[in-house]
């Protein structure tokens, strides 16, 4: 029986296929279900403009500044950047191709490795390093709102609960926003892209012009060098990989709105990793421009605009404001909201789940994690990198090397389907899972070994995708060519899918 049809780059259930599963709330909603021919409908640029709003934001500027701070020169904070970007922009690619393809979000895709009731182990692992940075952001643009309203109210500062104030503030705004739902987070990144950039080159303007021209800001020399130099470099190349390393699990959750493969691949990678090293760039240069000024390295940019008159703290913090709103509804809501609402779907909305999503950053403490840069690089980084690793691997093993590329998406929401596994959990998963993180455990524990741990995220990641390919090597989950043949039909593209002719 056909149960899917093919157009081109994108596999939909037929009419029949989804009358038979639709009413299955358990694993069924209009936020969980695959998406229709119709809403594969964003374009290479979307994607382009969804990257550079969420990669000029705050995390990106402290991060790089950091790296200043750690002993590193310009040139070799930039090269960081870039390097661990280009390097976790594979993974990011890969994952994307199962959304675009199949159109559907991440939770649903952690079904297909972790079985229906286990995926919500991944999707909830990675809720919850959502949940942090959406409270680092809010952070962020807590304290700008909090510098705004100390030059503007009177006695602002008087307040002993002035900066716990601006900050809830601040939080309400992102929960009310993200409860609006995915597409208006693609509407919102349109919009801040430009202005996040225009903000950046006038910042950098400001920093050239007051520190006396780049080479005066660029000048500063490296203060590691040799053995001491990469012991801090491939630490800190790991912690940008672990930067983006929530999204490359649930790229699926915006690919699965893309026209096509070409388009969301070219859209990724002519946008993210040289956007970063742009941003990082102009964060580096400030930075280095703030020891010339004041004699000291301010990687927290809050801390410098605090330093400007009135007018420029306005300005500057309402940059901050749009940043920080841009990258937490557009990459710290949808992987969380979406993996509450996996939990309960007959109750649980993606608006409940921002609520969710929003009152658990608060338990992060986001204040602690950015009071010391060493917390945010080698603590927070490191750590959640090492934890999510695994999942990486362990995805793309199955989607790549275990299954070749095919699914059946039928069953996915199936109560009793070739994806249902040991009562709806994978254990073969859990159980790669857990060699994963024991091989970056074994670089803590034993100092010899201690790059084991400093490398977590590349290490347990190799260690669950080899793992789980040995693992699931003739189960009989996957599908044959001939099976997938069967159960696909192959139209032309465009064409009618579902009543409707598409514009693709």
């Amino acid at each position: 029986m056909q149960t899917q049809v093919q157009q081109g780059d994108v596999v939909v259930l037929t009419e029949a296929a989804v009358r038979s599963v639709e009413g299955n709330h358990a694993l069924w909603n209009e936020d969980l279900r695959p998406c229709n021919r119709a809403e594969h409908a964003w374009p290479g640029a979307k994607f382009a403009s969804l990257w550079i709003g969420m990669c000029i934001c705050l995390p990106t500027y402290s991060m790089a500044s950091g790296f200043i701070a750690l002993g590193m020169n310009w040139w070799e904070a930039v090269l960081t950047i870039l390097i661990g970007s280009c390097i976790v922009l594979i993974p990011i690619l890969l994952m994307s191709h199962a959304g675009t393809k199949f159109g559907i979000p991440y939770p649903v895709f952690a079904r297909l490795w972790f079985g229906k009731w286990g995926a919500h182990i991944p999707a909830l692992a990675r809720a919850v390093i959502a949940a942090g940075w959406f409270g680092i952001n809010s952070w962020f643009g807590g304290q700008a709102l909090d510098a705004i309203l100390g030059r503007v109210i009177p006695g602002w500062t008087g307040f002993s609960w002035h900066l716990g104030i601006s900050f809830l503030i601040f939080w309400a705004i992102n929960v009310l926003i993200a409860m609006r739902g995915p597409q208006a987070i693609g509407k919102l990144a349109v919009f801040a892209a430009p202005t996040l950039a225009l903000g950046a080159i006038v910042l950098l303007i400001w920093a050239a012009s007051q520190a006396g021209g780049f080479g005066a800001m660029l000048s500063a020399p490296a203060t590691i060098h040799g053995a001491k130099f990469w012991a801090a470099f491939y630490p800190s190349v790991i912690g940008v990989i672990a930067f983006w390393a929530t999204m490359a699990l649930n790229i699926p959750d915006y690919t699965r709105y893309a026209k096509t493969q070409k388009g969301q691949v070219l859209g990724q990678t002519l946008s993210m990793p040289l956007t970063m090293a742009l941003f990082s760039f102009i964060g580096i240069a400030v930075t280095s421009a703030t020891v010339v000024l004041y004699h000291q390295a301010l990687w927290d940019p809050v801390q410098l605009i605090v330093k400007f008159p009135t007018i420029m703290v306005i300005v500057s913090g309402i940059v901050v404001i749009l940043s920080s709103v841009t990258i937490n509804v557009g990459a710290n809501v949808m992987a969380p909201a979406r993996a509450f609402e996996n939990l309960w779907p007959r109750r649980i909305t993606f608006g409940i789940g921002a609520i969710i999503t929003g009152l658990l950053a608060l338990c992060m403490q986001p204040w602690y994690v950015m009071s010391e840069f060493s917390n945010y690089i080698f603590n927070w980084l490191g750590t959640y990198g090492t934890l999510l690793g695994p999942f990486d691997g362990i995805a793309i093993a199955d989607y790549w090397l275990v299954r070749s590329c095919r699914l059946d998406l039928l069953a996915l929401y199936s109560d009793s389907g070739r994806y249902d596994y040991a009562r709806g959990f994978n254990l073969r998963a859990v159980a790669a899972l857990v060699v994963g993180w024991v091989i970056a455990l074994l670089g803590l524990v034993f100092p010899p070994l201690k790059f084991l741990w400093s490398g977590g995220w590349l290490f347990s990641l190799l260690g669950g995708l080899i793992a789980y390919a040995l693992l699931m090597r003739g189960h009989q989950s996957v599908l044959t060519d001939t099976e997938y043949k069967r159960m696909t039909r192959v139209e032309p593209n465009p064409g009618p899918v579902g009543g409707a002719v598409v514009d693709v």
